[in-house]
């Protein structure tokens, strides 16, 4: 709803600034379809040309995204460090042959079961799965098991990266193809040289809409859009640099209660369960399937 509000504030300010200045709609509505479609259509245009299908798929979709906000919520880390906690349990009392059935099932597994949310999260089920399996062969070194991790967070993070990156590029284009439609406005006006001085002002003031149009969505609209679309992208990371936080402690030996506090500790402020709130949590979290 924040960044409804912003685009409110944008549209309102602007607007709203033009015409108690004295300035009339009338040019902007009549040239504003015609400039939109040179200028709205192009940019799709670009983005298509510029990126894969997927990548455009997710651009579209980040703007929602960017509308809902970050995907996991203050409850999502404390159901995770619970899930830790359990399958930590289960590692120091059973060892790694006690974790294979969670690992190799993870939808049958009455601990990845209790938390839905994370269980239909593909990369952070497969983060977790992936690498507890890895313990399951008697991969045990830490420093391996930490290198690994950091591939599997800096190849999801380029992917999840490239939408936003995608909108920048369009917001970086709207400006000069806004140019592109003034000049074609001009190209127009010049044909029509031998009208009156009024029909000429109208027709120069249409052609100058395409100017500010494409200087309009880059800075207020989609410029916006792509940042913040990266901050959320930063921030859902966190999630998985958790996951990470945890795995690696205990590859380390530290028992369960240690290592979910290492990885609580790397929580963001604002979403950071307390510490009591684990420890309550995690006494009706299952330990074994």
């Amino acid at each position: 709803m924040l960044t409804i509000g912003g685009m409110a504030i944008v549209v309102i300010c602007v607007f709203g600034g033009y015409i108690l200045a004295g300035g009339h709609m009338a040019v902007i509505l009549k040239a504003l379809p015609f400039e939109l479609m040179i200028i709205g259509g192009a940019a799709v245009g670009s983005l298509i040309i510029a990126n894969s299908m997927q990548t455009v798929k997710g651009a579209v979709a980040g703007v929602m995204r960017v509308i809902k906000g970050p995907k996991w919520k203050r409850q999502d880390y404390q159901d995770l460090l619970c899930l830790l906690y359990a399958l930590a349990n289960v590692y120091k009392k059973k060892g790694a042959m006690g974790l294979e059935t969670h690992v190799e099932q993870p939808h049958e597994s009455a601990i990845f079961k209790t938390y839905p949310k994370i269980l239909g999260d593909h990369f952070a089920c497969a983060m977790v799965c992936d690498t507890l399996r890895m313990v399951t062969l008697n991969l045990e070194d830490p420093h391996q098991i930490d290198d690994y991790i950091d591939r599997l967070l800096e190849k999801h993070h380029g992917e999840a990266m490239q939408p936003a990156q995608a909108l920048q590029s369009v917001a970086d284009a709207l400006p000069a193809l806004g140019i592109v439609a003034a000049v074609l406005g001009v190209i127009k006006t010049m044909g029509s040289i031998s009208e009156p001085p009024e029909v000429l002002g109208k027709m120069i003031g249409g052609a100058l809409v395409g100017t500010f149009l494409g200087v309009f969505l880059a800075y207020g609209f989609v410029g916006p859009l792509a940042s913040r679309l990266m901050q959320v992208v930063d921030e859902d990371a966190q999630f998985y640099a958790v996951i990470k936080d945890v795995l690696v402690a205990m590859s380390h030996g530290a028992n369960p209660p240690l290592a979910v506090e290492i990885g609580r500790g790397n929580v963001p402020t604002t979403v950071q369960p307390s510490f009591y709130d684990i420890e309550k949590a995690v006494e009706s979290a299952p330990s074994a399937a």
